[in-house]
């Protein structure tokens, strides 16, 4: 077993694994950021502080997102008027 990997089985045995609330509702949210990541159609780069990369890679961990989705997620936000 790699580190990763007893460490994820660590984590179970110690209980620390909690069950999906609303178990469908979460897999549409996912199904959701999926079929909107299939449609990217154009690329770009910005420069960014590490910090708010380092921010931004940690909440999309949190999230089980890649970093990109969410900063492309926030952006779809913003552009379409529904940031807070």
């Amino acid at each position: 077993m790699t580190k990763e990997e007893k460490n994820l089985l660590d984590s179970y045995e110690k209980g620390e694994w909690k069950s999906v609330k609303n178990l469908k509702t979460e897999i549409n949210h996912y199904q959701k950021i999926a079929q909107a990541t299939i449609r990217k159609d154009k690329r770009i780069n910005i420069r960014i502080a590490s910090k708010d990369l380092e921010e931004i890679q940690k909440k999309a961990l949190e999230e089980g997102i890649p970093y990109q989705t969410l900063i492309s997620s926030i952006l779809h936000k913003y552009a379409s008027g529904r940031s807070a």
